[in-house]
């Protein structure tokens, strides 16, 4: 399985895997910080499994979703 999935519309959905969520809170605080990221269109959290699921209109630089992981308070431990 990718880590990437290029759409028709030319979005890009990438799935990441971060520790540390377990509750709504915990899914809002990551979905924000990493929704800020320029390009971005949608995300959803899921403490349960820790996965979080990103749109954006081209592919993102780890780094700066790393950073917005890092700014909400949890660790990003790579591309599922």
């Amino acid at each position: 399985m990718t880590a990437q999935t290029d759409t028709t519309q030319g979005s890009v959905t990438t799935v990441y895997k971060v520790s540390g969520m377990s509750c709504g809170h915990c899914e809002g605080a990551v979905s924000g910080e990493i929704s800020e990221i320029p390009g971005v269109t949608s995300v959803q959290a899921v403490a349960a499994t820790g996965e979080v699921t990103v749109v954006s209109g081209a592919a993102l630089d780890d780094t700066a979703v790393r950073a917005a992981v890092d700014e909400a308070g949890f660790e990003l431990v790579g591309r599922v």
